[in-house]
């Protein structure tokens, strides 16, 4: 029989207490999974702080720029020109985070950006010369990527575990959607009850304030990586088809967005839109949840599917069938979207991540412009009024054939997940 252990205490020999070790539990939420790792929770706050603002500036621009000038054409002409900059510099500021670090450069880079909007504002209010909007907008375009930054932050922290990035890239979708679906409230709602310049005051605060958190938090930064002698990633094999499906894949948003505002043209007709990112939101964070992915070609398959709804319920004329149809057709969105910059991921080198996602962004940007501009053709130009809803159905559809045909997104010989414990 084993005797009990003694220690010496003051008042003589006395029983060793006994500790139990307490087991460590791992939460079967995936989510709370990939919040439990050290530094993730700060990051991710600093993140959701700098990326709400993406969805008001372009709100916050065209209502500040019409109340002072009395021009809806005017402040689209200059909402669109930050866009085109934007989409121009978006590489090659990618391309300096990837070669000198996130904090490094991400900090000057929203501070210019910031000062732009500031510019930009003060330019409105004093009614400066219509010139000088369009000089000053294309101040702004050297916002960097923050949720690329943030996508890459995951890709280094779960690198080897395509179970938990899954799930991240699920998270970061659903925050896109959750951004982009408050952010327009958010900045209508200021712009109306303080001053038509509050949005962009406010969304500028949040941008810059949120990336210095976001920049602070150097533990879950990912290291610079060696250069690579392969130059851009435009020339990894299946990048270039993959980046036409996400240029189609964006008309879809950009004509869909148009098509609605047309179709309702009152006050609801946000909250209905609304109810397609809500949607895609909701499907995102499913999806983070499956154990296994789906294909793009299947993600792609379902979205020329469901984007086939709105049109058949504006076709029945009733507004509450219209945002059931958008609900449901969202639901497409965020999945696809995943799955998408999932392969980027894996088709760009760790040494120029940013650059490859924000390539992937550049070509959502540059086919939400082309699908806005033909949702709007359509729009003026309609037979009946559903005709317009055609537009994101056939770009779905046009986006599935580009996988297709181009063979983008199929899994090579061998490529199989590991079972999930």
């Amino acid at each position: 029989m084993p005797q009990p252990d003694l220690v010496p205490t003051p008042a003589g020999p006395a029983l060793a207490p006994r500790y139990r070790e307490r087991p460590i539990v791992v939460p079967r939420n995936p989510y709370l999974r990939l919040f439990a790792a050290p530094g993730t929770r700060a990051f991710t706050a600093g993140n959701l702080i700098a990326r709400l603002p993406m969805g008001m500036f372009g709100v916050s621009a065209v209502i500040m720029i019409a109340s002072a000038y009395g021009s809806y054409a005017l402040a689209g002409a200059v909402t669109a020109t930050g866009m085109a900059a934007g989409a121009v510099t978006a590489p090659w500021i990618a391309r300096l985070v990837d070669r000198y670090g996130q904090a490094r450069i991400a900090v000057p880079a929203t501070a210019y950006a910031v000062l732009g909007h500031l510019v930009l504002l003060l330019c409105v209010h004093g009614k400066a010369p219509v010139w000088a909007l369009f000089a000053t907008t294309a101040l702004t375009a050297t916002a960097p990527n923050t949720g690329g930054m943030s996508r890459a932050r995951w890709a280094h922290l779960l690198k080897g575990d395509r179970d938990a990035l899954h799930t991240a890239n699920a998270f970061e979708q659903a925050v896109d959607e959750l951004c982009f679906m408050l952010g327009p409230v958010v900045a209508a709602l200021l712009c109306s009850t303080l001053f038509p310049e509050a949005g962009t005051l406010v969304g500028a605060t949040l941008f810059l304030s949120g990336v210095l958190v976001f920049a602070a938090q150097r533990s879950t930064e990912p290291p610079v990586e060696p250069r690579t002698a392969a130059g851009s990633p435009l020339r990894m094999p299946g990048m270039p088809p993959l980046l036409a499906v996400f240029l189609a894949t964006g008309a879809v948003f950009g004509s869909m967005e148009v098509v609605t505002l047309a179709f309702v043209d009152g006050p609801v007709a946000g909250p209905v839109l609304a109810l397609q990112a809500a949607g895609s939101c909701a499907a995102g964070l499913l999806y983070g949840r499956a154990h296994r992915t789906a294909r793009l070609r299947t993600c792609l398959a379902a979205m020329s599917l469901l984007m086939a709804m709105p049109l058949l319920a504006a076709s029945t004329g009733s507004l509450l069938a219209l945002a059931a149809g958008l609900l449901v057709a969202g639901m497409a969105t965020a999945p696809t979207m995943v799955t998408g910059m999932g392969l980027v991921q894996r088709l760009t080198p760790a040494s120029q991540l940013n650059e490859g996602m924000t390539l992937a962004v550049t070509a959502l940007l540059g086919g939400i412009a082309i699908g806005s501009a033909t949702g709007g053709w359509a729009a003026d130009h309609a037979p009946f009024a559903a005709f317009g809803f055609l537009i994101p159905a056939a770009a779905a559809t046009l986006a599935l054939t580009l996988s297709a045909t181009t063979g983008v997104g199929r899994a090579p010989r061998g490529d199989r997940r590991p079972p999930i414990p």
